[in-house]
């Protein structure tokens, strides 16, 4: 294959969980990657998670054989991201920083570029007034690990243009994965419902009525849900919940939104779940609860 035959990467900002995952999804599928993050040392410490990540994945048959995995390219400079076929925005669930990341990106690539954010609770159209230009920006909300999970929320933002739908349509199709369309608006669909539950059974646990392997084996057993609500925290970060649920309320006005202090309290121990050992399981060195 010559070099004009070649997938043009695509940049993924944010080499944290979920930005780590959805690079192994695309290495995976062939796609290359420039992976952004501030530090040299993060993007270190990324590239080994991504190894680790690829290995699991192809051991589980994740990705498609007979199609050579994508090459990986680390960079603290966004000015490096130019070339990309598309921007995946994977930054803490704050403004300041997503709305600082966007407008950088907006302004490094070149108009009719797709710029997704893998938001998972700020509305798209909130976050439309960052970048350059409005009808190339859309959210993608990927689940955790994205390349074990195969559905997606798209969501298009009032604003959102035909041809950046079209486009990243078609890079989820490449990437595997299945999007379920849906409106613009705080939490969308997923934790809309999601991060309110896992608030509230935080809350029961916080008052005992009952621990928190009780209330996951209620879901799991008399519901059959794959996984309890707060099994699913430590997945996501009880970082990252207490971030959704704070956008949440304050877009809402709903208390219900409101951080259990239970919740808070180990955010602020740095008991933030799998990525730390600890959250509201124990969890061994590759992430299994015990």
């Amino acid at each position: 294959m010559s070099d004009n035959d070649s997938p043009r990467p695509i940049a993924v900002l944010g080499a944290g969980v979920m930005g780590t995952g959805i690079t192994t999804l695309a290495l995976g599928n062939g796609i290359p990657v420039v992976l952004v993050d501030l530090s040299d040392d993060v993007l270190s410490t990324a590239r080994a998670q991504v190894r680790q990540q690829s290995r699991l994945a192809t051991m589980m048959g994740a990705f498609p054989g007979g199609r050579a995995a994508g090459e990986l390219t680390t960079t603290t400079d966004i000015a490096d991201i130019a070339g990309a076929a598309a921007v995946i925005e994977s930054v803490t669930e704050r403004v300041d920083p997503k709305a600082a990341v966007l407008a950088a990106a907006s302004a490094a690539v070149v108009p009719g570029t797709p710029i997704v954010s893998n938001t998972s609770a700020i509305p798209v159209d909130e976050m439309a007034q960052w970048v350059a230009r409005p009808e190339d920006f859309l959210g993608v909300h990927f689940m955790n690990p994205p390349y074990l999970i195969r559905t997606v929320e798209l969501i298009r933002g009032p604003r959102t243009g035909d041809a950046a739908l079209a486009a990243v349509r078609g890079l989820l199709d490449t990437l595997g994965q299945k999007a379920v369309l849906v409106g613009d608006g705080p939490g969308f669909v997923i934790n809309r419902i999601l991060q309110r539950m896992i608030n509230e059974a935080a809350r029961i646990v916080e008052e005992g009525v009952a621990d928190a392997e009780s209330v996951d084996a209620a879901f799991t057993g008399c519901l059959g849900h794959r996984s309890g609500p707060l099994a699913t925290a430590d997945i996501i970060g009880l970082d990252n919940v207490v971030d959704s649920l704070w956008v949440l309320l304050e877009r809402t006005g709903d208390e219900g939104y409101r951080p259990c202090e239970l919740l808070q309290r180990k955010v602020k121990a740095g008991e933030h779940g799998r990525k730390t050992g600890h959250g509201f399981y124990e969890h061994g060195p590759h992430g299994g609860a015990r």
